[in-house]
């Protein structure tokens, strides 16, 4: 009598996993959605008339009617807004380091630069075309002036609140303020820094808005301001959801670097 054994393997069977959707990533384009198919059937449902509110539909046909002036006055736009940002970021971080250097400059200084961004931007663009004439300068040096504040304000502050315990420890190490700074103050104030780039990056928008509204032969504000004089509502909205696009994706950006560079100051506590 032989006793066969068979060695005969079944095959495994794999339950497959329902694919799952990822809430978190789809919340943005589901509200998004969301909040134009509510304006879509609020316009609709009240008969208002496009000279007052359009409707997405008809914002969007816009869109594709003056797509190339979009792109253009987009493009010029997003330019002096990038330029004006980028000033503000060397000329807030030079200036945060400088007056969180001393408490007493911090002192000094910090209600100076409290009652210059007091003054609404709106006033300061007359003095800029007088200076510079009706151009991109204009434009450019009003997105520095309103977007650099934050910046220095934070990279002040991370600098100013060092604790007095660390200091004192570092001294008593043979430590020098250069030291305390290079070492504990500029790092320390590195979050505070990269934070504040996702506020100025959207105030340097206003600020291009506002001067190309008024002083300016291109750009989306001037765009923005001819179509207004023409009751031309759905391109003013057109240039308004351009706009809104830019400054998503520039926010975007922000925030993209200082996950990169700041990662390691994000604690656990905003893993969910």
């Amino acid at each position: 009598m032989t006793s066969t054994t068979e060695n005969s393997t079944a095959p495994a069977i794999v339950a497959k996993q329902p694919a799952r959707i990822n809430w978190v990533k789809a919340a943005p384009w589901l509200f998004t959605l969301g909040l134009f198919l509510f304006w879509e059937l609020l316009v609709r449902g009240l008969g208002t008339p496009v000279t007052i509110l359009p409707a997405p539909s008809r914002i969007f046909q816009a869109v594709v009617q003056y797509w190339s002036p979009l792109l253009k006055n987009s493009a010029q736009t997003l330019f002096t807004t990038t330029l004006g940002f980028g000033l503000a970021v060397v000329g807030g971080l030079a200036i945060g380091l400088f007056i969180g250097w001393s408490k007493t400059i911090y002192a000094g200084l910090y209600p100076i630069m409290i009652g210059f961004n007091a003054i609404p931007k709106v006033a300061v663009v007359p003095i800029l075309v007088i200076w510079f004439g009706i151009g991109t300068i204009p434009a450019v040096i009003t997105a520095f002036l309103i977007s650099f504040f934050p910046i220095v304000v934070n990279v002040a502050t991370g600098l100013a609140t060092i604790e007095p315990e660390t200091e004192d420890v570092l001294r008593a190490l043979g430590a020098k303020k250069l030291d305390i700074m290079l070492k504990v103050g500029i790092p320390r104030s590195m979050p505070y820094f990269f934070g504040s780039l996702k506020i100025a990056i959207t105030l340097a928008f206003v600020g291009s808005v506002l001067s190309e509204t008024v002083a300016s032969n291109y750009g989306l504000g001037n765009m923005m301001a001819s179509a207004q004089s023409q009751f031309n509502v759905p391109l003013v909205f057109a240039g308004l959801l351009a706009l809104a696009v830019e400054g998503i994706a520039m926010y975007s950006l922000m925030a993209w670097i200082e996950r990169r560079m700041t990662g390691w100051a994000h604690r656990s506590t905003m893993a969910n």
